[in-house]
């Protein structure tokens, strides 16, 4: 099955992420070994980002909500459970 968004073919999650919100996913997350410099620059760039786009946050919390709601069997492995066959206790009187 091939996955395209904004007419760009996904190849990858990290493809998809990244044209799902339109910027490469480690301007976010960061990558190992980053200089104290490269995390700064990397966090002015997403502070500016998040300004030209103040809505981006709420989107991409809906797209996950979204996407954990279409695809949670596959992604939590769920599996309806039985409720097992027993009696139920019957209580007699009254309240006081």
């Amino acid at each position: 099955m091939r996955t395209f968004v904004a007419g760009h073919e996904a190849l990858t999650t990290d493809d998809f992420v990244e044209l799902a919100l339109g910027t490469p996913v480690e301007l976010w997350l960061g990558v190992e070994g980053e200089t104290d410099e490269e995390r700064a620059a990397r966090e002015d760039a997403a502070r500016d980002i998040l300004a030209d786009n103040p809505h981006l946050p709420d989107d991409v919390s809906r797209i996950a909500a979204e996407a954990i709601e279409a695809y949670a069997p596959e992604l939590f492995n769920i599996v309806p459970l039985a409720r097992p066959a027993g009696r139920r206790s019957v209580r007699k009187g009254a309240a006081a």
